[in-house]
């Protein structure tokens, strides 16, 4: 499956995105779907991930409360909604699939990956 994400850009901090993420090319319905997140010189960080086959959640510590994961199959789209942005949420975001029925934090585990988007969290 190819991914494409998009919505990210410049929020206040307090504000809030909602990044999608559109799969064309194989069975989104059947694939989990999860969210990363890097800064320069760092390693690709877990932010959430949801399960096809149940649609059970896991997220990063960080980001619980605040980040909600979602999917809409009949649009092939992953959504990430962020509330409550804070400057040190800002990053590429990734969003990725895998066959899996997964919620892994493991960036191995996941197979497919869309180009990244920037979300910046500045006054």
């Amino acid at each position: 499956v190819q991914l494409q994400a998009s919505g990210g850009g410049l929020v206040q901090p307090g504000g809030s995105l909602r990044l999608s993420c559109t799969a064309s090319g194989g069975t989104f319905s059947r694939s989990s779907v999860a969210w990363f997140r890097q800064t320069p010189g760092k390693e690709r960080t877990f932010v959430a991930a949801l399960r096809w086959s149940n649609s059970i959640a896991n997220y990063a510590d960080s980001v619980k409360g605040r980040f909600t994961i979602s999917r809409d199959n009949a649009k092939n789209t992953a959504y990430l909604q962020m509330n409550n942005l804070k400057p040190e949420d800002t990053a590429v975001y990734y969003c990725a699939a895998s066959v899996i029925s997964t919620t892994s934090p493991h960036v191995g585990t996941w197979r497919s990956w869309g180009q990244g988007t920037q979300v910046t969290v500045s006054s």
